[in-house]
């Protein structure tokens, strides 16, 4: 098994804050609106440097994207930053209309999504919202796995035209995504190459997914680990490939299991390609105030977890 050079330990939403003040230096029709959470979402530097293209609007979502979707009437690119809750079940109407149905190129930046919240609880601890927002037309939605891959998406989303939906976090995590590679929407990426399992995960799970998988190679278990960044457009190539390969599959996310990315997964098998499928997810659980990190071994979304169901698809495949 090759090994994975950590670059260093950072939270992706300071990811999100880097990559939103690089993107703003060569692309003037850039502008941020945040909803009065400046320092929670790392947009001061773009504060600080383009005060003319930032918006203060308030503890007031709604009209956050309100506006946000009338700027691109202008051209310009608007993105909207505040916590993932308050981005998604909060405005939902807002986005649904205003934004998806009118196919309007609006960037809803989303951060302190899932358990990872931690100790703000469970009115702020949204595990839905990759659910609400993939099943809407028109919206791309994205949830990078590290520092360096959501600078790269908050860039790189700046380039597409039509709305999206990117998602990160507060807490500190490895760094393990070179700092020059390219993201490409829609093409997942390939950690490990493996024989045994495929592990599809996302987000903060990626991370938990490699240590996984090191776990799985001392019992003699080849795994291979995909970073499927983008749920939607979802890469339908890369799971068939993979799952021929390997006969089963361990799906993983800081979500709710039903509408997830699992869901997203288990709908590409069911067509395409029928194979054991297990879920390391939250099942049907509001969260609770904890440290991040405990509350994803409650919860049964932790490292042990992922090997678990490795050797549980396995079994299944072998029976």
């Amino acid at each position: 098994m090759k090994e994975i050079e950590i670059l260093g330990n950072k939270d992706t939403r300071s990811g999100f804050g880097e990559g939103l003040h690089e993107v703003a230096k060569t692309n003037e029709n850039v502008v941020g609106l945040c909803a009065d959470l400046i320092g929670s979402l790392k947009m001061d530097a773009f504060k600080k440097d383009f005060p003319e293209r930032f918006f203060q609007i308030g503890i007031a979502e709604a009209n956050m994207i309100g506006i946000a979707a009338g700027m691109t009437v202008g051209g310009k690119i608007p993105y909207t930053g505040t916590f993932a809750n308050f981005s998604t079940g909060r405005v939902y109407d807002q986005i649904r209309q205003s934004v998806a149905y009118s196919q309007k190129n609006v960037k809803i930046c989303a951060s302190h999504a899932g358990l990872t919240l931690g100790e703000d609880g469970a009115t702020h601890q949204i595990l839905e919202d990759i659910g609400l927002m993939k099943m809407l037309p028109n919206m791309t939605v994205i949830v990078p796995c590290d520092f360096n891959q959501t600078k790269q998406a908050t860039m790189a989303i700046a380039e597409h035209e039509g709305p999206v939906y990117l998602r990160f976090g507060r807490p500190v995590m490895p760094i393990f995504v070179k700092d020059d590679a390219k993201f490409v929407i829609g093409k997942a990426d390939t950690i490990f190459e493996g024989t045994d399992v495929t592990i599809i995960a996302c987000g903060h799970l990626v991370w938990k997914s490699i240590e996984a998988a090191k776990i799985l190679f001392e019992k003699g278990i080849n795994a291979e680990v995909i970073n499927m960044h983008t749920i939607k457009p979802l890469d339908v190539d890369a799971i068939l490939k993979s799952v021929k390969k390997t006969g089963c599959v361990v799906t993983a996310e800081e979500h709710m299991r039903n509408g997830g990315l699992g869901d997203s997964v288990a709908q590409v098998l069911i067509q395409h390609f029928l194979a054991p499928q297990e879920y390391v997810a939250v099942n049907d659980k509001f969260g609770e105030s904890g440290p991040p990190m405990e509350l994803m071994t409650k919860y049964g979304i932790d490292t042990l977890n992922i090997v678990e169901a490795a050797e549980k698809a396995i079994a299944r495949k072998n029976s």
